[in-house]
């Protein structure tokens, strides 16, 4: 959308969660930009923005090399929401001896909030349970403020305001899901605060990414890669009657799909009115590239070299000027792609460099949001409750082991079995993503009254909205039993272990 369009300027400091800011401004109906601080003033000068938000972020206020936030927005007349590190700068620029510098690490997790009257917390209760993630904290507030929100027992200052400026600051992060304020705090902020009016529908935003699209693409011609997954074939749903013959969508069967995959996918296309053309002679060129590594990151990157040597032959033959990727916000983020957020891991449909324009028209967004658009084009039973798959599929799912083709059926079918149990179970629709991965040590079993060695499995169930963090999903004993016992029936497979971390610090998947 336009900058001038938009109602709250938002100047990102860093923070991993920037993007979630925008994503649930967006979920309240308004629009938003996101800047780095270089450019506020430029954007401030040009606009008439109704309030702006500071993210967090990982450095300390009194840093030489801290980001440099314009004070000029402090007198431009709109109130101001400072989070994280927007509230340790808040309190900072006002007064340089308010910041308590960080003794024992950062402050990191679950937070219980005790939060006293303040039009930034109308609507919430008196205790909320909060993500924290900070260091250096706000042991006095400047002149002219006020303490409005506390955390153990009153020892720790969580949130202030200048009501009189409307300048407002939590130390917590009301963006995430992990506090559980259902977005109050961001709406009254730019709802009753700022007064901004609702200016966000989904249907604008699928219109937006096809004109968008077919802006940038020109008189040009474009691929895009069809995974199956909700990103990719949503995105060609969106873009097919926009861009008709200018669009080739093609799949790559990649050899670690999951079972039944490809038939799974074509039937999605035709669903989606997609025509896909079906590549899949490049299986063992996969399997032996991956299986060289046991690194991670290597292994992604074995990934991308098969992956755009596909790309460049299709685009080649298709005379392609564009590569059109259904990259998300969130894989931006992670890939340390966006912003100036940190490199997580590094993701396979990010800064290729195949010689082609690349348009990443779901760089804005988050899973759930797709998955609502995925609905808006009737693929509710096939595509909007499908879960996430990583673009390297099950080769990140045999960990500590070189890839053959093997291992992968061996995860092939438990990944299978383990879904159907859940399905049984009913659980399966209520759990955001299932990972079925081999662990790549052997370790001692008995069966048949005898001495075995055998490969560990781990189920790892989460829950999320976005996947910037997750929630152990727990299983119920009897279904891990369940799960157990079929799973060991594999004469090779001796344990069978559950992981229900949190992201952070765990990720989504093991590698």
């Amino acid at each position: 959308m336009p900058e001038e369009k938009c109602q709250i300027l938002i100047i990102d400091l860093g923070s991993q969660y920037t993007d979630i800011i925008r994503r649930s401004l967006r979920y309240l109906g308004f629009h938003s930009i996101i800047t780095p601080p270089e450019e506020a003033s430029r954007l401030i000068k040009e606009n008439k923005f109704k309030g702006i938000i500071l993210s967090g972020g990982s450095a300390s206020v009194y840093d030489v090399d801290a980001p440099a936030i314009p004070e000029e927005i402090l007198t431009v007349g709109v109130p101001v929401l400072g989070i994280c590190y927007g509230m340790q700068w808040l309190a900072y620029v006002h007064d340089k001896d308010t910041i308590q510098k960080a003794k024992e690490g950062k402050s990191y997790g679950p937070v219980e909030v005790a939060i006293k009257e303040s039009l930034l917390f109308k609507g919430l209760k008196n205790s909320i349970n909060a993500w924290s993630s900070h260091g250096d904290s706000v042991k006095n507030p400047p002149a002219g403020f006020s303490i409005i929100a506390t955390s153990k027992g009153g020892m720790v200052n969580e949130a202030m305001e200048c009501a009189d400026k409307k300048f407002y600051a939590v130390q917590f992060h009301p963006e995430v899901e992990q506090t559980e304020d259902e977005n109050i705090i961001l709406d009254n902020f730019v709802e009753k605060i700022c007064g901004c009016v609702k200016d966000y529908s989904r249907k604008d935003a699928i219109k937006e990414i096809g004109e968008n699209t077919k802006k940038i693409l020109g008189e040009g011609t474009a691929i895009i890669g069809v995974s199956g997954g909700v990103d990719s074939t949503t995105l060609a749903a969106i873009l097919t009657p926009v861009l008709g013959e200018k669009l080739k969508a093609f799949f790559i069967d990649t050899g670690g799909m999951r079972k039944g995959e490809v038939k799974h996918v074509k039937e999605i296309a035709r669903k989606a009115g997609i025509k896909l053309e079906i590549i899949d002679k490049y299986k063992e060129k996969f399997i032996q590239n991956i299986g060289s590594t046991i690194d991670a990151e290597e292994k992604r990157a074995k990934f991308r070299e098969v992956y755009g040597e596909v790309f460049k032959e299709v685009a080649a033959s298709y005379g392609a000027t564009h590569m059109i990727q259904g990259t998300l916000a969130t894989d931006l983020i992670e890939s340390g792609s966006r912003g100036k957020s940190a490199l997580i891991k590094t993701h396979h449909n990010v800064d290729l460099d195949l010689g082609l324009t690349e348009i990443m028209p779901l760089s804005d967004f988050f899973k759930f949001e797709v998955r609502e658009f995925a609905r808006m084009f009737g693929l509710e039973e096939l595509l909007a409750g499908r879960q996430p798959f990583p673009g390297p599929g099950l080769y990140l799912r045999v960990v500590g082991v070189p890839v053959n083709a093997e291992l992968l059926e061996m995860v092939r079918e438990a990944d299978h079995e383990v879904a159907q149990i859940l399905k049984k179970h009913s659980l399966y629709d209520k759990i955001s993503q299932v990972i079925v991965a081999l662990l790549g040590v052997e370790t001692v079993g008995v069966k048949g009254d005898g001495r075995v060695y055998g490969y560990s499995f781990a189920v790892r169930t989460v829950e999320t909205m976005d996947f910037m963090t997750v929630k152990g999903f727990y299983l119920p004993p009897k279904v891990c039993e369940d799960i157990n016992s079929t799973l060991v029936k594999h004469p090779n497979i001796v344990r069978v272990m559950y992981d229900f971390t949190s992201k952070p610090p765990a990720t989504t998947e093991f590698e």
